[in-house]
Order: structure tokens, then sequence, then C-alpha cells
């Protein structure tokens, strides 16, 4: 993909939770960022991390970069252009796609490490990094 990207770091910290298949929508889940997946194998959940009760089996300490957008449909490589760098810095993500933009989520330990490396690779990474 040619056109290089802008990302804006959002505030706070989530958590990546898995609950077992079938199980209802928690009430609990809530936050500018939130996020359900439903499969025949688990229910996952990406909320704040200060809103998820001890006992929910989770990964916390994630920061989030949205894209700004919104992303055209017909875009080609949006995620492969934000992944590759991250990669090459040796940076896991966790990554989520709405309908009009992308969140990248990293470990907060990484965050100022992964807005470096896309800023090197031509992408425009603003907001709160620290």
């Amino acid at each position: 993909m040619g056109n290089k990207l802008k990302l804006e770091v959002q505030e706070g910290t989530y958590g990546v939770c898995r609950l077992p298949a079938g199980s209802p929508v928690p009430r609990w889940i809530e936050g500018k960022l939130t996020s359900v997946t439903r499969t025949d194998d688990e229910l996952s959940v990406v909320c704040q991390e200060d809103k998820i009760p001890g006992e929910i089996q989770c990964e916390k300490g994630w920061r989030a970069m949205k894209v700004l957008g919104p992303l055209d449909f017909s875009l080609v490589g949006v995620l492969a252009s934000l992944a590759a760098p991250l990669a090459k810095a040796g940076i896991s993500i966790f990554a989520l796609s709405t309908f009009d933009t992308d969140y990248l989520l990293v470990k907060k330990e990484n965050i100022e490490a992964a807005a470096k490396a896309l800023t090197a690779s031509g992408h425009t990474v603003t907001g709160r990094s620290s």
C-alpha cells in the first residue's frame, strides 16, 4: 500500500478476554473502545482493563492505536503496512477492524517503540504515547 496512514494513540489500557463458547455478552464491557467476537470456540472481548472482573481469563496491559479514517474498503494492505514495521521491530500486535477503520493494540511497554517504528516507516502517530 503506497498510502501513509495517520494513527492516534488512544487513552487508557485494555484487556483481551476469553470467555467460554456460548457465553452471553457480558454486561461489564464498556468504554470508548470495545469489541465482541463470537466463534464456535470462544467469546472474545476487548475493553478497558479496569472494567474486567478478576475471575475472567484475560491478557491485560494493551494500548490502542486508531488508524484515522474512515478507510475505504478498496484499500489494500492497510494492516500489512502497519504490521510489517512492527514485526521488524519485534513488537507483537492484536488487530481489530471496524466498518470505518482499524485499531492496533500493542503492549503498553512497547507503545513508544511502536510509535517510533511506524513513524520511521512513513506513518504519522499522534496522541498520548506515554
